[in-house]
């Protein structure tokens, strides 16, 4: 009888019980400075790092920068196919700091707090 090899893919448990697989060169991401929760519901998402992407008229992409906008959405990483979490556009910034931003999209209101610094 010959043996079977299985690959083994690595996995971590968050605090909120959420089960996260190792995706890209099976690496577990388990530092993270980013925390955006979600205003209606308490949804929470984390990320190491983050982007603002912009938006033509036509909705295609235009361009990424390192600070929050009206008319921008929130990218949390890993930045490829598999990536985190993305908001729709920003309508309107309630509050912001340097490390934590209150703002509005179309469809829900979040909360972003930075957690360390890089």
């Amino acid at each position: 009888m010959s043996k079977i090899k299985q690959d083994k893919i690595p996995m971590t448990l968050t605090e909120d019980n959420v089960l996260k697989i190792a995706i890209e060169q099976g690496v577990i991401e388990n530092e993270f400075n980013w925390k955006l929760v979600r205003e209606r519901d308490g949804l929470t998402m984390q990320s190491k790092e983050i982007k603002w992407l912009e938006w033509n008229e036509e909705g295609s992409f235009k361009a990424k920068h390192d600070e929050p906008a009206v008319g921008r959405s929130l990218l949390m990483s890993p930045f490829n196919q598999f990536f985190t979490w993305q908001t729709t556009s920003i309508t309107e910034i309630v509050e912001e700091r340097e490390d934590y931003i209150k703002f509005k999209t179309r469809n829900s209101n979040y909360e972003l707090w930075k957690l360390k610094n890089d």
